[in-house]
């Protein structure tokens, strides 16, 4: 991995908070974290080659820099609120012929 990504992992502390913790090296996640693969189908290809670990979905681009893995109940629960916000529809101008 790259060392200028910062590993963004986001889980859900007791009293439904959302916790995020950063590391700036992969060995500090593997510490916790048993890696099982390497992302090897990405759309993105910036995440190519970065890890997949047990437990958690990811990695996903947060921002420049910063990739991001979410354990299964925060990335199931921010996906459907996510799907569940309403979209502003624009109103087209009629115009009269």
């Amino acid at each position: 991995m790259a060392t200028e990504k910062m590993i963004r992992i986001v889980t859900r502390g007791k009293n439904g908070e959302l916790r995020t913790r950063d590391y700036k090296h992969e060995d500090s996640v593997l510490k916790m974290h048993s890696q099982i693969g390497i992302d090897d189908c990405s759309t993105d290809l910036s995440l190519r080659g970065l890890p997949v670990f047990r437990g958690l979905i990811g990695p996903m681009p947060e921002s420049k820099g910063v990739v991001r893995y979410e354990s299964p109940e925060v990335f199931e629960s921010l996906t459907k609120e996510w799907g569940t916000v309403p979209t502003k529809r624009k109103s087209r101008r009629r115009t009269r012929h």
